[in-house]
């Protein structure tokens, strides 16, 4: 079953349960995917639905951050629950020694020792990480690796 259909069928059950917060934030993420595939003038893979829901978890965070920094907790805690719900129909997420193997093993795999090798790095890196892991976090390692 797709993501896009995943995300159908737990918007109908969502409807049932009258779980407000999950229906909303369900129904956003398939209006997202619909405006990509209405962009591009064509059907979303899983890879690149997976692509729009990890931005849109990347811009709740980035909300929260604000919001906390406003003094507006209402507003950061129902992003708090968004990013909860979208990371249901996300990859389960890399552990810290995961994303450091791939990152070790991907800076030999590209022959890296310099930050002019960086973007090769986060290149080869990001299509095995795509929703699984914060590429910022993963730039931050490889900088510190090459250095």
């Amino acid at each position: 079953m797709s993501l896009v259909d995943q995300l159908k069928d737990q918007m109908k059950e969502a409807m049932r349960a009258k779980e407000k917060v999950r229906l909303g934030t369900i129904r956003m993420a398939l209006a997202a995917v619909k405006q990509v595939e209405v962009d591009t003038r064509e059907t979303l893979t899983d890879e690149q639905a997976i692509a729009v829901l990890t931005k849109m978890v990347k811009q709740r965070r980035d909300s929260i951050a604000q919001y906390e920094a406003a003094g507006r907790d209402e507003l950061a805690q129902t992003e708090a629950e968004e990013i909860l719900v979208l990371e249901h129909f996300l990859p389960k997420a890399l552990s810290e020694e995961e994303i450091v193997a791939l990152v070790d093993a991907s800076i030999l795999e590209m022959g890296a020792s310099t930050m002019a090798d960086m973007g090769k790095v986060m290149g080869a890196l990001k299509p095995k990480v795509m929703g699984r892991a914060d590429m910022a976090a993963i730039g931050a390692m490889i900088r510190a690796k090459l250095k």
